[in-house]
């Protein structure tokens, strides 16, 4: 049977990945796909801890579809930034963002 803590193993792995990805990549695009698993780790706890803890109550999943509303208006806001550098720049690589350094 799976319980609580299946969901929280899963989604610490799945927040670890994300973590990874957004702070070893180069790549913007890959640096918000890491953001969204960890956005998405962040959910599998909510609704787990909601079943789990608190029975009948649906304070997770509320707050989850929450989560998932401001994740697509920061995927939708991040793609326009990085679409408008890339016709800028012709390239995704943060490194190569340096107009804001001295």
């Amino acid at each position: 049977m799976i319980g609580l803590q299946h969901f929280l193993i899963f989604s610490g792995t799945l927040f670890c990945i994300g973590l990874f990805g957004a702070l070893a990549k180069r790549n913007a695009i890959a640096i918000l796909m890491g953001l969204e698993l960890m956005l998405n780790a962040v959910n599998i706890n909510l609704v787990a801890f909601s079943r789990y803890i608190t029975t009948g109550d649906f304070t997770g999943q509320v707050f989850a579809i929450f989560v998932i509303a401001v994740a697509a208006a920061e995927v939708a806001v991040g793609l326009a930034l990085i679409v408008a550098i890339y016709r800028d720049r012709i390239s995704v690589n943060v490194e190569d963002f340096d107009w804001l350094k001295w």
